[in-house]
C-alpha cells in the first residue's frame, strides 16, 4: 500500500480508541482543576485600610476596654483566617483580652491552639468575647484574670495554664502599662514601681516558671515597642521598660538557644488599643494618633497577628533573639 492508504479501522476500535480519548480528557480536566489556584484577593491599599485621625475626644479609667472605644479596635475577629500552622500547641498569652494579646489569642487560636489569656478582673467584658470566639473554633479557651505585679500569682498562672492546657509550648509575655506624663515631675514612685513591676517583673517572673515546662521547640514572644528606640518625651518610665524588653529578648535567646527554645519580639508603633484611651496617650496626641506615620494612620491590632503567628510556628525555627517591627512605616526595632 501507500503512504496515503488507510487502514479500516473495527467499530470497537473506534469506540474503544473514543473511551480513551474520554479517559485522557476526563483525567487532564481533572487534573488542571485540582492545579487552578484559589482566587485571588483584590489588593487592598494600607493607607485607606483603617480609620485615620482625627479621632473622637474619649477617655476611660485605667486599663480601658475595646469594647468601649470609638471606633472600636480590629482583632480580627471576622478578618483572620487560620490554616493549622499551631495544631496542637499550647499558648499563654498576658494581656490577651485587648490589644495585640488579644489579637494573637484570636489567630493562635484559629491556626490550631489551644490559648490561656491573662488579664485584669476589671478588662472581664473583653476577656469573655475573646474565650467565646476562641470556643467558637473548638479550642480550649482558659481564662486566669489576676495582677502580674504580684509574684505569687505569676508563678500560679503558669502552674493553671500548665493543667488547663495540658503543658505549654507558646509564652507570650504582652501586659503592659502604659501612662503618659509630661514631666518626669508629674510621676510618683508608687505609679513608676506600677509600672517596672508589670513590664519588667513580672515577665522575669512568669519566664523563669515557665521554663521547666518548656521543651525544645517552644517559643517566648515579647511585646517591646518602637518606644524603645525611639521614645517620647511624654512615656519616660514606660519607654525604659520597653528597652528592657527588647534586650531581655535578645539576651535571653542566646541563653536558651542551646535548649532549642526561641525568643524574639514584636515592636509596633502606634496601635489603637485601650492603652491609649486609659491615659496612655494625652486628649491631643489621642486625637491626632498615628498621623504622624507615613501611612497617616494607627495601626489595627490585627495588622501584628500574622507576626505573632510567625514567631511562634515552626516556619520561624530560625528566628531567635530577634525583634520585628510593625510601625506603619516608623520604628528601629
Amino acid at each position: 500500500m501507500g503512504s496515503n492508504d488507510q487502514i479500516p479501522l473495527s467499530r470497537r476500535q473506534i469506540v474503544g480508541g473514543v473511551g480513551t480519548g474520554l479517559a485522557v480528557a476526563a483525567t487532564r480536566s481533572a487534573q488542571a482543576s485540582e492545579a487552578t489556584p484559589p482566587a485571588a484577593r483584590p489588593l487592598v491599599d494600607p493607607i485607606g485600610q483603617y480609620p485615620k485621625p482625627p479621632f473622637a475626644k474619649q477617655s476611660q479609667p485605667w486599663p480601658g476596654l475595646a469594647g468601649r472605644m470609638e471606633p472600636k479596635p480590629d482583632h480580627g475577629e471576622t478578618s483572620y483566617r487560620g490554616s493549622g500552622r499551631l495544631a496542637g500547641r499550647r499558648a499563654l498569652i498576658t494581656g490577651g483580652d485587648s490589644g495585640m494579646g488579644r489579637a494573637a489569642a484570636i489567630a493562635f487560636a484559629r491556626e490550631g491552639a489551644d490559648v490561656a489569656i491573662n488579664y485584669l478582673p476589671d478588662e472581664e467584658p473583653d476577656a469573655a468575647e475573646v474565650m467565646a470566639l476562641n470556643r467558637k473554633e473548638g479550642r480550649i479557651a482558659l481564662a486566669i484574670p489576676g495582677d502580674l505585679r504580684d509574684e505569687a500569682f505569676c508563678q500560679d498562672l503558669i502552674a493553671q495554664a500548665v493543667r488547663g492546657l495540658g503543658g505549654l509550648d507558646i509564652v507570650v509575655s504582652n501586659a503592659g502599662r502604659q501612662q503618659a506624663h509630661a514631666s518626669i515631675l508629674d510621676i510618683s514612685t508608687e505609679q513608676f514601681d506600677w509600672t517596672m513591676k508589670t513590664n519588667i517583673y513580672a515577665p522575669f517572673w512568669i519566664i523563669k516558671a515557665a521554663l521547666p515546662h518548656l521543651k525544645p521547640g517552644s517559643t517566648i514572644i515579647a511585646s517591646t515597642s518602637e518606644q524603645a528606640t525611639d521614645p517620647t518625651p511624654d512615656l519616660y518610665d514606660y519607654a525604659q521598660t520597653k528597652a528592657a524588653t527588647t534586650n531581655f529578648v535578645r539576651s535571653l535567646g542566646k541563653q536558651l538557644a542551646q535548649k532549642g527554645i526561641r525568643v524574639n519580639g514584636v515592636a509596633p508603633g502606634p496601635i489603637w488599643t485601650p492603652l491609649q484611651v486609659s491615659g496612655g496617650a494625652s486628649m491631643e496626641k489621642l486625637e491626632k494618633f498615628g498621623a504622624q506615620t507615613p501611612f497617616g494612620r494607627p495601626g489595627q491590632p490585627v495588622e501584628l497577628a500574622g507576626i505573632y503567628v510567625q514567631l511562634a510556628s515552626a516556619e520561624g525555627s530560625y528566628a531567635t533573639g530577634q525583634v520585628y517591627g510593625s510601625a506603619g512605616g516608623n520604628g528601629l526595632p
